[in-house]
């Protein structure tokens, strides 16, 4: 019988993981997540900010834990995946958001501040999506993969930001979304990109200082930024069985700037 569209996107007795989930746009999906029904465990590098996060969850009704990781580390994102299974069970929909940028001319950009951004940005997404998918998903042919990227991933900075490592990172992710939903599609996995424009947030917030806020909202065609609620509806349809048919996709939360940069 063709399910409700409630029951399509119901996500009671799935588990979510999180990377990147004590604030900002993590925080929200981890929100979204747990509202439709699921178990969350969220993951960053500070414990303290992981506890008030998980007490804000808890509070809504949410089944929400957390483990300190630092997702730029291979022997951390090995615990992470490793101490998550063995403590919420099988892992049903993965977020990669754990992310970092790094502003500088590409002239003068360090090397280290490149490596250390595509550590995390790339390199951890494929350490824990490979370790996730190995120990839990393949077996069950079944799982939600969800990327993090950007509309930075789609080309140059209009504005004038000076952000290379970011920039080339999140055209990785978009590409590794892809190819990964081509190989993976066999076992049932779905995997899929979020490409946030600009919301308010402490990695934004030198951005937002700098070129203000009004100035960013302008270059919208829906003249806003992105808000606390606006990545929740993608987040749950590519985690849930609404979006069971889609994959290897990218979609742009951004009040229409990527339709203005040919994303």
């Amino acid at each position: 019988m063709t399910r409700t569209i409630q029951q399509l996107f119901d996500l009671t007795g799935k588990t979510a993981l999180v990377t990147g989930g004590s604030r900002g746009l993590g925080l929200q999906m981890a929100h979204a997540l747990g509202e439709a029904g699921a178990r969350v465990m969220l993951s960053s590098r500070k414990a303290e900010d992981l506890e008030q996060a998980v007490a804000q969850l808890q509070a809504s009704g949410i089944d929400a834990r957390w483990i300190a990781a630092d997702c730029a580390v291979e022997s951390d994102i090995r615990r992470l995946a490793d101490e998550t299974l063995e403590r919420m069970g099988p892992v049903d929909i993965l977020v990669n958001n754990a992310g970092a940028t790094w502003g500088a001319p590409a002239e003068d950009h360090p090397v280290a501040a490149w490596d250390k951004v595509m550590n995390l940005n790339v390199r951890g997404y494929f350490i824990l999506s490979q370790h996730i998918a190995k120990h839990s998903m393949i077996a069950r042919r079944s799982g939600r993969i969800i990327n993090l990227a950007s509309i930075a991933g789609l080309g140059g900075n209009p504005s004038g930001l000076q952000t290379l490592a970011y920039n080339t990172s999140k055209g990785a992710v978009i590409n590794f979304t892809r190819a990964l939903a081509a190989e993976w599609g066999q076992y049932g996995i779905t995997v899929n990109a979020i490409c946030p424009g600009f919301f308010p947030s402490r990695m934004t917030a030198g951005t937002l200082k700098a070129l203000g806020e009004e100035r960013l909202a302008s270059h919208a065609p829906l003249k806003r930024l992105g808000d606390d609620e606006d990545l929740k509806g993608l987040c749950v349809l590519f985690a849930s069985d609404a979006g069971k048919h889609i994959t290897g996709q990218w979609l742009a939360v951004d009040g229409g700037v990527s339709a203005l940069i040919g994303g």
